[in-house]
């Protein structure tokens, strides 16, 4: 259980990044008053809880609904996971994520420093519930070695410590955008980025090893018969 927490919780971070969505967050939340900030907060990170929790539950009908197998759904997801470490090494991952937050407003002028609802977008989906924390989400309630019901309250549980995390992040945003500074967090980055490119690359070989496996099983019993 302590490896797959493990596993989990360092997945979940490096999907979720709260180094890198608290920047986004204070920006968007620029003289915006504490009682807004705080309610844009909890409010972002209720949803995407929201969010996750429900491709959790559903993830798996989902998968069969659309006759997608594990292993293919794996071996695509630390594709996924993969291309998304690259861009955090190379820094592309925080760009995109300013350009969408400056692209936001500058179509509504009206959202630095107001009460607008930043919310469910683009603070919940899809900087914390994004294609990368669903597809962590995914994958590992879907592995085959996490069916017990205490292994699935584990990933849950280290997907709710980083959400809560970024609660305390946002809360607490403008003290430590101070502290940390914009190169320690860059440097925070880019190892979480080589972290999840590992990660990603043991999901692909566990998806092309669980795909062959399962080809060869289906010949053997074609042969068979």
């Amino acid at each position: 259980m302590i490896e797959l927490f493990t596993t989990a919780f360092v997945t979940f971070f490096v999907a979720i990044d709260p180094p890198g969505v608290a920047p986004i967050f204070g920006a968007l939340t620029n003289g915006s008053s504490a009682a807004h900030r705080r309610a844009m907060a909890i409010k972002s990170v209720v949803i995407a809880t929201g969010v996750l929790l429900g491709f959790a539950l559903i993830g798996g009908w989902l998968l069969g609904a659309l006759h997608i197998s594990l292993d293919a759904f794996r071996a695509a997801g630390g594709v996924l996971l993969f291309m998304m470490a690259l861009d955090m090494i190379f820094e592309k991952r925080t760009e995109r994520r300013e350009e969408r937050a400056e692209k936001l407003s500058e179509e509504d002028n009206t959202i630095p420093g107001t009460h607008e609802d930043i919310s469910v977008f683009p603070m919940a989906i899809p900087m914390l519930a994004g294609p990368g924390s669903i597809a962590t989400m995914m994958l590992l309630m879907s592995d085959p070695q996490n069916t017990g019901l205490l292994s699935k309250a584990v990933i849950l549980g280290s997907a709710g410590i980083n959400l809560l995390l970024c609660l305390v992040i946002f809360l607490a945003i403008g003290p430590i955008m101070r502290f940390i500074g914009d190169s320690i967090a860059a440097m925070i980055t880019r190892i979480l980025g080589v972290i999840l490119a590992a990660l990603a690359a043991q999901f692909i070989f566990d998806g092309i090893r669980g795909g062959l496996l399962e080809g060869g099983a289906h010949i053997a019993v074609s042969a068979l018969s």
